[in-house]
């Protein structure tokens, strides 16, 4: 049975592609496309990531299923991808992150098996990163997996993410657009492009709050997944071309309309990437250009959030039908 695959660890990559079709208005001459990295088997990029680490922790003998335990300094999605391949794999999982984080997210983390410990969110992700540490080197048998310095976080995207954007696109790419929590996605596809002769223009998002990568200070910011207040050592600078900021209120307004215009359910970076996106592609200078945008996660993992604030109240206050009006 070829088409039945052998465990959820092959489901991961192979991402859609699709065209934004209204939220970009008439001012936007460039065509926009969504990789849309929320349809992997844990509705986000770093699927991508767990997926190699563990791999990579295997290969080099560092780790053994039933044995070892993996530990990770996490805004959320990163964990969820370790969390699902480690309870495939049979790895114990620890994983701290900012207490900001989604309600949702600390679910996902805790149905999938793992154990959350929660860190100031005074912290930021340095205090989650301190705590990690710590867990590892007091945990037996266990590993650090160091999302954010690990090579093969940039390598898993120049060998899988930037194929799959050259495939879809027969190579016609004129701008990338990506938002950096630790730099893999658009370090690995970036080169991945360069090693095709691509002159395409690389476009880094930050948080407007938190402009670490402008040259600015970091600071709070509501954009979960990028903005980590820091450089990460995974990030190649001298890849990208461009660096913008996405603010938090423009960002939520674009994730917001996404679902509503586009049938996108996506996570508050993907609106910052978007909007971002959408600006490049306003620009007169690149009317008829083709404007990749990387959507990182799925929004459901979102419904507690400052992005949905205002639908879970309403839904909340939905009336109820009499049972006059119910009855035949």
């Amino acid at each position: 049975m070829s088409g039945v695959k052998s465990s959820v660890y092959d489901c991961v990559g192979d991402t859609p592609m699709v065209w934004l079709n209204k939220i970009q208005g008439t001012d936007c001459k460039a065509r926009i496309a969504l990789k849309l990295e929320s349809e992997n088997p844990a509705k986000s990029v770093k699927d991508r990531l767990g997926k190699a680490m563990i791999m990579h922790a295997e290969e080099e003998g560092l780790i053994e299923p039933g044995k070892s335990t993996l530990v990770e300094a996490t805004s959320g999605n990163t964990g969820i991808a370790l969390a699902m391949l480690g309870a495939a794999r049979g790895y114990k999982v620890i994983l701290t992150m900012p207490d900001t984080m989604s309600l949702e997210r600390r679910c996902l983390l805790t149905a999938y098996g793992a154990k959350v410990v929660l860190t100031p969110a005074s912290k930021g992700m340095k205090g989650a990163l301190f705590m990690a540490e710590k867990i590892a080197k007091e945990t037996p048998g266990a590993i650090l997996t160091k999302q954010f310095e690990t090579p093969v976080n940039a390598k898993v995207h120049e060998t899988t993410t930037g194929p799959e954007i050259w495939k879809a696109t027969d190579g016609k790419i004129d701008y990338l657009v990506s938002g950096v929590g630790t730099g893999g996605t658009i370090t690995g596809c970036a080169r991945y492009f360069k090693s095709q002769g691509s002159d395409c223009k690389i476009v880094a998002v930050e948080p407007e709050e938190s402009p670490v990568l402008s040259g600015g200070k970091p600071g709070p910011h509501k954009i979960q997944g990028i903005g980590a207040g820091f450089k990460p050592d995974v990030l190649d600078m001298g890849v990208v071309d461009k660096v913008m900021t996405t603010s938090s209120a423009a960002s939520l307004e674009t994730a917001g309309r996404l679902p509503k215009e586009e049938g996108l359910l996506v996570g508050i970076s993907a609106g910052a990437i978007v909007n971002a996106a959408i600006r490049i592609g306003a620009e007169p200078e690149n009317e008829g250009k083709v404007v990749v945008a990387i959507v990182p996660s799925f929004g459901e993992r979102y419904l507690s959030t400052v992005l949905f604030a205002g639908l879970k109240k309403e839904c909340e206050n939905l009336p109820v039908c009499s049972e006059e009006e119910c009855t035949p």
